[in-house]
């Protein structure tokens, strides 16, 4: 994309972000009781107009013309030839590589140390799926993601740094502090994901065969992806650590059971330290969020009125938002009215306490004689990642009570 157009779409995001902020502060301080809702209803239709405005010069500006991804000036020497033998893998089975491919390909191996024997995705096209996976994948969208050549990292390299205030030349000393190295890691792990093509569908031009990869290689690892990041059961079962597996996080009680009221957001909020809070999102069921929605802002614990707590998103790609916070939809979360006492949702900041980190090296092989009566070949992709739990304390979560 055009660097001035990247410049200016970066410009008017900050300028959403910002809108977004004061509509949060102002939303607060209508629940305080610090402003009136008339006042607070002219402040809403203002900074609607104002956000509509900014979105639409973003849409305009996302219609011009962008650079191709992989365009050949961008590529490395062999790059584009590896592409095209990988795509004729795909279709024949057969990778054909000249001279250049072939050192391509070799490189590569040896920069991602694939012992695996399985064919490595073009860079490019691996670098695609990543750049697709948060539109499918909600926690990537909101927890720090990392690439890593390395099969293991420690969860938190350092303890807390101290600082404190005080001029070093008129003889003040820094506070010292004393980094202790965790043995706690994370550990990569490896995740396969199959898409089924016709074998009409592969036996297509290059470049609808390039769209089917994409699109079902991304599907297949960020669905697997979201529900590991959310409720995974850590290493010892080969899996990345959900958000929600075991006492990592702690939890807020529902004031009652097979039920959900205002109190219990926001006393889920509230239980989020300040500066974690002001970059939280709520993630719930869907079923959570439709009970979310009929919650008003007073009442007397069993018959509310006044204005909603829920507001409709007010620009295209913005989640909807509560008490003035984000919500996201997570369908590996429990819904409520369960006959069992489970996690319903949980707040925070999840950049601060939640990291992904993708392993290098994407691989494909291919599976034919298996779905070979139902018209149908194999494509198993191979990658590796995990998650993990960082920062315990800038995550909350609301669990239903017994």
């Amino acid at each position: 994309m055009d660097k001035d157009i990247e410049t200016k779409l970066k410009e008017l995001n900050t300028q959403l972000d910002g809108l977004t902020d004061k509509f949060r502060v102002e939303s607060d301080r209508q629940l305080a009781g610090k402003a009136s809702a008339s006042d607070f209803k002219t402040f809403e239709t203002k900074i609607t107009a104002d956000m509509k405005a900014i979105n639409d010069e973003i849409v305009e500006l996302k219609k011009l013309p962008t650079r191709a991804l992989g365009e050949k000036g961008d590529m490395k020497p062999g790059q584009a030839e590896y592409k095209k033998s990988f795509l004729g893998f795909i279709k024949t089975g057969q990778l054909k590589l000249d001279a250049k491919a072939e050192a391509y390909m070799l490189e590569r191996k040896a920069l991602v140390a694939d012992d695996t024997g399985a064919i490595l995705f073009p860079e490019d096209l691996e670098a695609e799926i990543y750049r697709e996976l948060p539109k499918i994948n909600v926690i990537r969208q909101y927890a720090l993601v990392q690439p890593t050549s390395r099969d293991k990292r420690r969860r938190r390299s350092l303890t807390e740094v101290e600082v404190a205030y005080g001029k070093l030349e008129i003889g003040g000393t820094p506070v010292e502090s004393s980094p202790v190295p965790s043995d706690d890691y994370q550990y990569v792990e490896d995740i396969n994901g199959l898409a089924k093509l016709g074998k009409d569908e592969i036996a297509d031009t290059d470049v609808a065969l390039e769209s089917i990869v994409l699109d079902s290689f991304t599907r297949a690892i960020a669905e697997k992806q979201e529900t590991m990041y959310m409720i995974g059961k850590g290493h010892a079962f080969e899996e990345p650590e959900g958000i929600l597996n075991g006492s990592v996080v702690s939890r807020v009680l529902t004031k009652a059971a097979d039920a959900i009221i205002a109190e219990d957001i926001l006393d889920l909020i509230y239980a989020v330290p300040r500066q974690y809070r002001q970059n939280g999102v709520l993630f719930v069921a869907s079923t959570t969020e439709l009970a979310m929605r009929k919650l008003r802002a007073s009442g007397d614990g069993t018959h509310y009125t006044g204005d909603f707590l829920w507001q409709p998103s007010l620009q295209a790609g913005k989640p909807p938002t509560f008490a003035g916070y984000p919500v996201e939809n997570q369908e590996d979360i429990p819904a409520i009215n369960s006959s069992l006492s489970c996690d319903i949702a949980l707040f925070g900041d999840l950049r601060a306490g939640y990291r992904i980190l993708d392993r290098q090296g994407m691989t494909v092989q291919r599976l034919i004689e298996k779905f070979t009566l139902a018209g149908m070949i194999g494509i198993l992709v191979g990658s590796r990642d995990t998650g993990g739990v960082i920062r315990p304390n800038a995550i909350r979560i609301l669990r239903e009570r017994a």
